[in-house]
């Protein structure tokens, strides 16, 4: 089992990139699979993502928060913009440019203004409609790290208490009316990721979730969520068409599977594969992407229109060509200047980067954290938290 100390110690959490490829492959199936790949329920891909970003973008503030005394709201919001906008802005540009040159900017226009304020999931037609995930994550950004570092102090049961009273709100604020997109729902999924990082932050939290580091466990951890997964096929659709319950349980369950992919071991192995890697690394300029490359798709060879395995396949396979050259020329320089430009003044750690997998890591001396200061040495040995790393967890991408 991965004890506290080392997993405070981790500054990657290498098998994340392979949730994310398979997280931005069965999105792809689910747009363009057709009929044959439903089996693979590829519309809860988005809420995997959700999860981990809520999980990763935390525990970056809390071990931020640790080693500096304070969140840096200033530098955190200045990596988010150079993280997230600039491969958005010119994914939306070529879509426009497409549009205008097949004469069909009108829907578009309509909706660009909803766009360009991050309020997708509003937009009036569904011209850039799968961009409606990006505007829920970067609501998230804006709000999560105020309600969490600014307005409430570092105390874990506070924080606790702030993430389950918010989860509540939402579940609250579910719509009853039929209309998509029951936007609080997804709000859920990624606090859902922020309460489990704060539970793993915490000696007494981690002690909970320690048994499913165990490298039996994760394997049975793995072997569940997998079989959950294909079961959502056979769920009895709501009433109403939308899966709120769906959405809750699917997102525990994702929950629980992290702490499983920590331990080296087969789990790990699977998600740390190098080719899911350079997937989940570009998983974000494909998600955004698809569609343009779905477009190209049919545009070279037009008897791959309609839904079908072939034209899944085909946009995939183009989708990651055009996401390499996103990664590369886009995703990748600006992540860098965001990072010079947070890094003027007070030294924050670094947004995480493609670095070699995780490995065993050394022990490290603890320091005792002060709320344990009083408690028993022997009552120590698994609880003391280590200097904090300069995190990069696996790759903060979608």
């Amino acid at each position: 089992m991965i004890s506290y100390a080392q997993y405070r110690a981790m500054r990657r959490f290498p098998a994340l990139d392979g949730l994310r490829a398979i997280a931005a492959v069965i999105v792809v199936a689910f747009h363009f699979g057709g009929p044959q790949w439903t089996w693979l329920s590829g519309s809860l891909g988005v809420q995997l993502f959700f999860v981990l970003s809520g999980f990763l973008i935390t525990t970056l503030m809390l071990r931020e928060e640790e080693s500096r005394g304070r969140v840096s709201l200033r530098s955190f919001y200045i990596r988010r913009l150079f993280r997230i906008l600039p491969v958005y802005l010119v994914v939306l540009a070529a879509t426009y440019a497409l549009a205008h040159l097949n004469g069909a900017t009108g829907r578009l226009r309509e909706s660009m203004p909803y766009y360009l304020l991050m309020v997708n999931e509003f937009a009036p037609n569904k011209a850039f409609l799968h961009s409606w995930t990006i505007a829920i994550e970067w609501k998230f950004y804006l709000v999560w790290p105020l309600l969490a570092f600014a307005f409430v102090t570092a105390a874990f049961w506070r924080r606790v208490a702030v993430t389950v009273l918010a989860i509540a709100a939402l579940v609250a604020l579910v719509p009853f009316e039929k209309d998509w997109p029951y936007w609080p729902i997804h709000y859920v999924s990624i606090l859902v990721g922020c309460l489990l990082a704060v539970v793993m932050h915490h000696p007494r939290g981690y002690a909970l979730l320690r048994p499913l580091t165990h490298p039996v466990a994760s394997v049975a951890v793995l072997v569940g969520f997998v079989a959950l997964h294909l079961s959502l096929y056979y769920w009895p659709p709501a009433e109403d068409g939308h899966s709120e319950l769906m959405v809750g349980v699917y997102a525990v369950a994702v929950a629980l599977l992290l702490p499983a992919t920590l331990t080296p071991g087969l789990s790990t192995k699977l998600l740390s594969w190098r080719p899911l890697v350079l997937v989940g690394e570009r998983s974000y300029s494909l998600y955004l992407v698809q569609y343009l490359a779905m477009t190209a798709v049919i545009a070279l060879v037009p008897s791959y229109a309609g839904h079908s395995t072939r034209l899944f396949v085909a946009t995939t396979v183009v989708g990651l060509l055009a996401a390499d050259l996103l990664y590369r020329w886009v995703e990748q320089p600006m992540i860098a200047v965001g990072r010079r430009l947070s890094g003027r003044g007070k030294v924050v750690p670094p947004v995480p980067s493609a670095e070699p997998p995780l490995p065993t890591p050394a022990t490290p001396t603890p320091a005792t954290p002060t709320a344990l200061t009083n408690r028993p040495a022997s009552d120590l040995s698994d609880r003391t938290v280590p200097p904090a790393p300069v995190l990069t967890l696996g790759g903060d991408r979608r």
